[in-house]
């Protein structure tokens, strides 16, 4: 039936014309206007998903005012629109001006009946994926976020974020374990602010980014004097946590000297500033996290074991993203929504390849890959729509071809499996070589194979 139909809005003042495009094009319910007055009206009570506009319009057919001024006017009531303009011999400049000002596209005069109407069709089907992408992101925003800012819909992380919410209050200290990039920060924050120290600060370092000489300093803090450019006395990051929650990311790489300094702080809940003698009180909740493996550490000897204890009262493990089935495509909705408003508002959301490729690619690195690659590509895309391609996910789609030979299923899967790796190391080929269960020098060896140094 008629109203079941997508609705196309015709703007033209050729009645001939008008008839011709109504009889052509049966699968739409097709609005005809003539004017600018006409087309408006039309445009509110039928909201149609695309309009054909011939610039051309009364009073000033010969011109173009009439339909750039009606072009103006459906793009700022319904932006969402879908307009292809009319480009009659000579004007194709004036089509191109329509395209900066918001049109989809433009066809060329006099009309063939069949190329306007494979534009219109497709024009339908990118606005069609438009508002499923606008309607996925109202849901996430909405349905999905839980404990502050997490966006998940996966039964795993939603287990993660009920035992930290049941924790919060308790004023244990939790561990948070997991690979680089699955949200340990974020998490930490939820904590803080589920718990009685909301009101205090929370106070984050990363002990992995900070030389063994300074963390200390970071810490603890120091008097003036201590050592030589200390000018004053500072404190430390335990006591600007006071009150509040300190977030010790990277726990696993604090020296071990300082790691008993650290016990003794948990066991005292005093301090002392390098180069005082003073002990100072502070009552600061410790979360840490780590992506490396402590108990063996200490079986190795580079992590105390009764640190281990004291820091890790409760142990929350965080699953991958790829463990986390449909959060990539959640999350992506997410994001392109946040940078598009930030960088490139013409992004409207992802192609159908580009859906595809998040929900089938591996994510070594994580939310932290997801969200660089969806900020990457929301910056570089030319169209509308996020593509594979822009992603620079291509890959993830032939993952599902049927390879030419065991020889290239071999190669593609190698080279799957060592960027991942590499990935997961950030990089550090001993690191990577130990995720592969190989050797250095064979790992070297498929590293140029497979050309993937560089």
């Amino acid at each position: 039936m008629a109203k079941d139909k997508p609705r196309l809005l015709v703007v033209e003042d050729d009645q001939g014309l008008q008839a011709q495009l109504k009889w052509a094009y049966d699968d739409f319910e097709v609005v005809c206007a003539g004017d600018r007055e006409a087309a408006l009206a039309a445009l509110r009570s039928e909201e149609p998903a695309v309009v054909t506009l011939d610039l051309g319009l009364p009073p000033d057919p010969d011109g173009v005012t009439e339909g750039f001024a009606l072009l103006d006017a459906i793009m700022e009531l319904k932006p969402d629109t879908k307009v292809i303009v009319a480009s009659g011999h000579g004007a194709r400049q004036s089509a191109l001006d329509a395209i900066a000002h918001g049109a989809y596209d433009f066809y060329g005069k006099p009309v063939d009946i069949d190329d306007l109407g494979l534009i219109v069709r497709r024009a339908y089907q990118l606005w069609q994926i438009e508002r499923e992408n606008a309607r996925l992101s109202l849901r996430v925003g909405e349905d999905k976020t839980v404990l502050g800012g997490l966006i998940t819909a996966a039964p795993e992380m939603l287990k993660v974020a009920r035992m930290i919410e049941r924790v919060a209050n308790t004023g244990v200290s939790v561990m948070l374990l997991g690979a680089s990039g699955t949200g340990k920060e974020l998490l930490a924050r939820g904590l803080h602010a589920a718990s009685d120290r909301a009101e205090g600060r929370f106070v984050a370092i990363n002990c992995a980014a900070i030389p063994e000489t300074l963390l200390e300093a970071e810490l603890f803090g120091h008097e003036k004097g201590a050592f030589t450019g200390a000018i004053k006395a500072t404190e430390g990051k335990i006591e600007q946590a006071h009150g509040g929650t300190l977030f010790l990311d990277e726990v696993g790489d604090i020296p071990l000297a300082l790691q008993v300094k650290l016990l003794r702080f948990l066991q005292e809940r005093q301090i002392e500033r390098i180069g005082g003698r003073k002990a100072i009180d502070v009552d600061t909740r410790i979360v840490c996290a780590t992506h490396q493996n402590l108990e063996a550490m200490i079986g190795e000897g580079r992590f105390r074991e009764d640190l281990f204890y004291r820091l890790a009262e409760i142990v929350v493990k965080i699953p991958a993203l790829a463990e986390r089935a449909g959060d990539a495509t959640l999350l992506a909705t997410a994001f392109v929504k946040r940078f598009a408003t930030e960088m490139n508002p013409a992004i409207r959301g992802f192609a159908p390849d580009a859906l595809a490729a998040i929900d089938s690619w591996g994510w070594p690195g994580n939310v932290r890959e997801l969200e660089n690659r969806v900020k990457r590509a929301v910056i570089m895309a030319d169209g509308k729509l996020i593509s594979a391609a822009d992603l620079d996910l291509e890959e993830a789609l032939d993952e599902g071809d049927l390879p030419l030979n065991i020889k290239s299923a071999r190669e593609r899967s190698d080279r799957r499996v060592i960027r991942h790796a590499l990935a997961r190391s950030e990089g550090n080929i001993s690191q990577a070589a130990k995720l592969l269960g190989i050797s250095r020098p064979t790992l070297y060896d498929l590293l140029k194979q497979y050309d993937l140094q560089g």
